[in-house]
């Protein structure tokens, strides 16, 4: 009777202690706990960075409206720009601005465009070999190298072929224009290399030309990529700062022309913030200076976002 029982207890304790090994935490399930823990910390973190970002700018950029009593309108339209005056008009800014962001995406674009077919279509191997370190070079180079460059080279140039100072948006577009390249270019590439192979291979197969396979098949499915390659270019020439105030001549008034002297956001930023005291009305149209180049940033990834989903959709029908 008694071998009989511990017979019967015998498979019990075997289920507990199976039981209890189950509900243990292995070292691989507690390493996991740990890197889920890490990876939640990360993110808030990197959230908490964000919004407080977000909120200074934002309570430092609308204090020129609360504080201040400035009229919104009056800002964004006024063309005087003279802070210790009580004047601060911040459109000749907002014209710069978008006039050198424009232009610089309108001239790099079909050489970004051209670079890319070659190194995709045209010749690969070649263009992998020769032009991708080129591009990375590009990259790596930091802006004030670009400013210098700009200072030394475009602007006695300029001033050689058109006359006057050499100093305006036609001097920063050249700038900007090298400097957004290498990123429409790399992102260029790697939307034509994402269109799938045998789109290329059924147009060959119809007949049509090298040419018109890469001009009425590859381009067109590529068109999304590229379009958020060129917004992501016009972002990075949007907030652009030193180079562009090296060569743009810094003055806060209307331009006029490509060949006259003006001002970015960014320019004005950075060559009045430390002449401004805090609190002041200066300094806080500079902070609501700043408060626009946020605002043109979450836009310009908005629209990035926008057009990848149109693409994305396009793709899937």
């Amino acid at each position: 009777m008694e071998q009989t029982n511990l017979q019967l207890n015998k498979p019990d304790s075997q289920t507990n202690e199976w039981d209890a090994r189950l509900h243990h935490a292995t070292r691989a399930t507690r390493e996991d706990w740990a890197g889920r823990g890490i990876s939640y910390l990360c993110i808030g973190a990197i959230i908490l960075v964000v919004a407080s970002m977000l909120w200074f700018i934002s309570s430092k950029g609308i204090a020129t409206f609360t504080q201040n009593h400035v009229s919104v309108w009056k800002f964004l339209t006024g063309t005087n720009w003279a802070p210790d005056t009580g004047h601060i008009g911040a459109a000749p800014m907002i014209v710069g601005s978008f006039a050198v962001t424009f232009a610089a995406a309108i001239v790099a674009t079909p050489f970004a465009i051209g670079t890319a077919i070659f190194m995709t279509e045209i010749s690969p191997n070649r263009g992998r070999k020769l032009l991708q370190p080129v591009i990375e070079l590009l990259v790596g180079i930091p802006s004030v190298v670009y400013g210098f460059i700009g200072l030394a080279v475009v602007v006695p140039f300029m001033r050689h072929l058109v006359g006057g100072s050499g100093f305006g948006i036609i001097s920063a577009t050249f700038v900007l224009f090298v400097m957004v390249l290498p990123t429409i270019t790399s992102m260029t590439v790697d939307s034509l290399r994402a269109v799938p192979r045998y789109y290329k291979e059924a147009s060959l197969a119809l007949g049509a030309t090298r040419w018109q396979t890469i001009s009425r098949v590859i381009l067109r499915s590529a068109t999304s990529g590229i379009l958020t390659a060129v917004i992501f270019g016009m972002a990075r020439a949007f907030g652009e700062a030193l180079a562009v105030q090296m060569v743009i001549g810094n003055a806060a008034v209307m331009p006029k022309n490509l060949i006259s002297a003006a001002s970015t956001l960014t320019s004005q930023l950075t060559s009045g913030i430390g002449d401004t005291i805090d609190g002041t009305l200066p300094n806080n149209a500079l902070w609501s200076l700043a408060l626009i180049l946020l605002l043109m940033s979450l836009f310009f990834n908005a629209l990035v976002r926008f057009i990848a989903k149109r693409g994305q959709l396009k793709h899937e029908r």
